[in-house]
């Protein structure tokens, strides 16, 4: 039987992490993909076409995925330095998005 987007056919199978290793639901992860033209980019989308690997949101599983060359074995080419960059910055604006303008002590 197939389901509807409710019904019990559809599945929402946890993503796993390159970094620490937790699940997590998709929408909680960064996807970096490699392209079928071989080009690797941050997918914000979640739905480009390509082998895809996920994320946590935070440095320390970037910074551990990167030293475990994780993402070049789960995408299955190597991964340029600025792709680390890139990442890099993208988690440095999503800490900026969700930090309050102020800390509420202001006079």
């Amino acid at each position: 039987m197939i389901g509807t987007a409710t019904g019990p056919g559809k599945r929402r199978r946890p993503r796993t992490c390159a970094g620490c290793g937790g699940e997590f639901r998709r929408t909680e992860l960064l996807r970096i993909v490699r392209s079928p033209d071989g080009e690797i980019v941050v997918d914000p989308t979640g739905r480009a076409p390509g082998r895809g690997v996920y994320l946590c949101r935070k440095r320390s599983c970037l910074e551990l995925a990167r030293k475990r060359k994780q993402l070049s074995r789960s995408l299955r080419s190597q991964v340029p330095d600025e792709i680390f960059v890139s990442i890099s910055a993208l988690l440095d604006e999503i800490a900026d998005r969700s930090v309050p303008e102020g800390n509420g002590h202001e006079r």
